[in-house]
């Protein structure tokens, strides 16, 4: 029996209980009543199945009904490296199951990839990493679905949200991939991919709004997503201070921990938290807004021939500043990205812009060593008034530390360790944006615009017996100072051992008297150090690790948590291929093998890494 609904015979909160309803019935009974209600507010045909549906539903008076296609389950899957993804998957999961969807939030690296041929509703969230590389956690499912074992996706909806940086040459390629791959092998798209800059907050909240409107038969009922609640993901849910809404953290400590004669500057900050309710982990990492350099600044004006003191629109609000306010705290100048340059090649189509854009090895060579000053002088970019290159520049984006404290040890403060960057090119001096800011002009009792950025893939093992190996040449060693601050304070017994390298024993030993007073007490169980300059033949943290592989085989079959932060460039992967190496040698592997065993010990969350 088929017949028309043109009115519906509930109230809404009558649907609403129907809704909470359906997650307690067998799968035909969901099926059935999703589409039924789904039927009934939208006008649809429906018909009657044979024996109708067993109660309670019959006592709602519910009328029979035809049996929908439309899936009521959803899948989202997070692949992240310093914690984005997995906070903006958690806020996606909390609004489908407002709207009554039945979620499975899994990161990619807990998730088992036959499982795919069961899906029909697919959510991706994923990071770039590096040059166009899929953070560790989406490593095993990324290599999967290009492998022959690749299943058909036929029956699979998807959608893809990709986070990345438009400053690097292969933006967002990890969600590219991912989203080739899935309509490969048959997926069609719910709504098609959005690629994000550093600066996602709006363009994945609409996202979010698109996929919610494609998967609900009342996409209204729960409430659109916004970009304020995006900014939040991956903060502390007990303060109001997140990404979007920075608090203003006072400098109580500014030092430089390299000695005299030191080659580099290294400085130790102490921030208050008091007030902000903010709190954090240890393998946590603390975002910091930092101001331009001013001589960058007024180098930009003098060339461009603008009035500093001209009022420009900085934000969608209307908010006005003066040119040199915007340039030293709103927008990025240092950065050349192909979205900033297609765009001034549009106001400026009689530059050398376009011809630039046209060459693609050219313009990788700008992008990876030129600034907009130098984009400016080059391509002659005179003429273009301040409002309207500023309204196309990209806000400057926070630089995220490894936090080098546990908020056990100093409570309502964070400590960070940064490296300050220097050097000249093209005949100029340059600065790291935030380096030299915090090193050049911070003084105590300066605040500072912060955030928590949780990062569940560093953390330290539930289970405080459990011993640690921790990698962390340079500042890389900043998160473990944190470790063993914590592990100090909640009393642990598992070992712990500790690899750090750096130039010079003398200069740049950072943290020295701190590690020598742990070993003293017991807190780090052992320590090796590598100093390259200190010896004719460079001798760095990969090289202790092998003169120490049998111990190092042991402490990974007594069950170890293997720890890397910094520089991801070389020191993971040379450090990655140590471990391989001494896996090979102790354990008598392949080399297929111990990549496998390498891959298995991420998945297990034994082998965690937070490079950069």
């Amino acid at each position: 029996m088929e017949l028309q609904v043109t009115n519906s015979p509930f109230n809404q909160e009558q649907i609403e209980l129907l809704n909470r309803l359906i997650p307690t019935l067998n799968d035909g009974q969901k099926t059935w009543l999703s589409g039924y209600l789904t039927a009934i507010q939208g006008n649809a045909a429906v018909t009657a199945p044979a024996g109708g549906i067993q109660q309670p539903v019959q006592s709602a008076g519910a009328a029979p009904a035809n049996t929908p296609t439309v899936s009521r389950e959803v899948t989202v899957l997070f692949g992240s490296q310093t914690g984005n993804s997995s906070g903006l998957s958690k806020k996606l999961a909390k609004k489908l199951e407002e709207q009554g969807l039945q979620v499975t939030l899994s990161a990619m690296g807990d998730f088992k990839p036959n499982g795919l041929k069961k899906i029909e509703n697919l959510l991706i969230i994923v990071s770039t990493h590096g040059e166009g590389e899929p953070p560790d956690n989406a490593i095993p499912l990324h290599e999967f679905l290009h492998s022959k074992r690749a299943p058909k996706l036929d029956g699979l909806r998807y959608s893809v949200l990709a986070l990345g940086d438009t400053s690097y040459e292969f933006f967002c390629q990890t969600g590219k991939d991912f989203d080739t791959r899935l309509q490969e092998l048959g997926g069609t798209a719910l709504v098609p991919r959005v690629d994000c800059d550093v600066d996602f907050d709006e363009a994945a909240a609409e996202w979010m709004n698109d996929v919610l409107a494609s998967l609900s038969s009342t996409p209204a009922s729960a409430g659109t997503v916004t970009s304020e609640a995006v900014g939040a993901a991956g903060s502390s849910d007990e303060s109001e201070f997140n990404r979007t809404n920075p608090f203003k953290a006072e400098v109580l400590e500014n030092l430089n921990l390299n000695g005299r004669g030191s080659d580099r500057e290294t400085r130790h900050i102490e921030l208050s938290l008091e007030g902000s309710n903010l709190d954090y982990e240890p393998g946590d990492s603390l975002g910091v807004y930092p101001e331009n350099h001013p001589r960058l600044v007024d180098e930009l004006i003098a060339t461009m021939e603008w009035n500093a003191d001209e009022r420009v629109t900085v934000n969608k609000s209307g908010e006005q500043v003066s040119v040199r306010e915007a340039l030293l705290r709103y927008f990025e100048i240092t950065a050349v990205t192909k979205p900033v340059v297609e765009q001034l090649a549009k106001l400026s189509p009689d530059s050398g812009l376009p011809a630039l854009l046209a060459d693609g090895s050219e313009f990788r060579k700008v992008m990876n060593s030129c600034d907009l000053l130098d984009l400016v002088q080059d391509y002659g970019l005179k003429g273009i008034s301040a409002a309207s290159f500023i309204a196309v520049l990209r806000k400057i984006p926070a630089r995220l530390y490894s936090i080098a404290s546990s908020s056990k040890s100093f409570p309502d403060e964070v400590h960070l360790t940064v490296r300050t960057v220097r050097y000249e090119s093209h005949g100029r001096e340059r600065y790291g944006v935030c380096s030299v800011h915090l090193a050049e002009r911070t003084e105590i009792g300066d605040t500072l615009p912060v955030f928590i950025q949780q990062n569940p893939n560093f953390k330290l093992p539930d289970n405080p017996d459990v011993p640690i190996i921790m990698v962390g040449p340079g500042t890389g060693v900043a998160p473990f100072r944190s470790f063993l601050g914590e592990r100090e304070e909640t009393g642990a017994e598992g070992k712990t051992w500790l690899f750090y390298g750096d130039q010079h024993f003398s200069t740049d030993f950072l943290y020295q008297t701190e590690w020598q007073r742990w070993l003293k007490d017991g807190v780090l169980t052992k320590m090796d150090v590598a100093f390259s300059r200190d010896a004719e033949e460079k001798v760095y943290v990969q090289h202790r690790m092998l003169e120490h592989s049998k111990e190092m085989y042991r402490w990974i079959q007594d069950g170890a948590v293997i720890y890397i932060c910094g520089d991801e460039k070389r020191m993971a992967h040379d450090v990655h291929a140590a471990l391989a190496t001494i896996l090979e040698q102790e354990g008598g592997l392949t080399p297929e093998q111990a990549a496998e065993y390498l891959t298995r010990l991420q998945q297990e969350k034994r082998y965690q890494r937070d490079v950069y």
